[in-house]
């Protein structure tokens, strides 16, 4: 009898040591951080930036993170495209060092900052989503934006910091059209979809809270628009976690 009941408690405290695991991994999400390098001047782009439109309506308001980078090497090919960023083209070249993959090219797609695809190639793009999804995330972040005028507060709270790692801050307008004169395009209507319009970057002290500012771009509204905070790795460039930024208050 003594022998059942020692066998009893070890059964219970073994399932309740793995229902306390279980719980642990449950909290910890997994997350697909997309970033897209395009540009209106490159004929193969328009269905990369058809599949992120349709990607972002699928997982809307999932742990599936779309931010679509337009890079200015396209621009002396015939049109300027008026999204076009150099900073852009510099984050592209980085993960190209990261990954030791080059020459860089559009539409290029990097998951997580781990893995690049082809743009357009949608199979292969969702395989990739799920694998990031079924993976808990290394970091967990929580933002809270305040704006007033052309100006947004970020309240940031990031349970684990590295000293390699640093915050970034992107302000994503969720769509828009352009009427393609020249170029690759020349008289195509083109939709873009979650277009990085600012692009900010800051140190990361150690402290999981803190504070940081960023200028919006014209015309932003929180419904047009919106703030997609992460932290990167900076030795290796994998995104570590990323969260979308709820507003708290909001002051024209």
């Amino acid at each position: 009898m003594k022998n059942i009941k020692l066998l009893t408690v070890f059964v219970m405290l073994f399932l309740l040591a793995g229902n306390t695991i279980f719980s642990q991994n449950a909290t910890k999400k997994g997350f697909a951080f997309l970033e897209l390098y395009t540009s209106e001047g490159c004929s193969s782009c328009p269905p990369a930036d058809e599949l992120m439109g349709r990607i972002q309506k699928q997982y809307k308001d999932s742990n599936v993170y779309v931010l679509s980078y337009h890079v200015d090497y396209w621009d002396k090919q015939g049109w300027k495209d008026v999204f076009s960023n150099a900073a852009n083209t510099k984050r592209q070249y980085d993960y190209a060092k990261f990954m030791e993959k080059e020459p860089v090219y559009t539409p290029q797609l990097i998951i997580n900052g781990k893995i690049d695809y082809i743009g357009s190639q949608e199979t292969a793009v969702q395989n990739g989503i799920h694998s990031a999804l079924s993976k808990p995330a290394v970091t967990e972040i929580a933002l809270e934006a305040n704006q007033q005028g052309d100006k947004l507060n970020l309240n940031y709270n990031i349970n684990k910091i590295s000293k390699n790692n640093r915050l970034y801050v992107a302000v994503v307008q969720k769509s828009a059209k352009s009427n393609v004169k020249r170029g690759e395009n020349a008289n195509r209507v083109l939709s873009h979809f979650q277009i990085v319009r600012s692009f900010n970057s800051f140190a990361l002290t150690g402290n999981p809270k803190g504070n940081v500012s960023i200028f919006l771009p014209k015309g932003f509204n929180p419904k047009d628009f919106e703030i997609i905070g992460f932290v990167q790795d900076m030795n290796s460039g994998i995104i570590l976690g990323a969260d979308r930024a709820i507003f708290t208050q909001n002051l024209l």
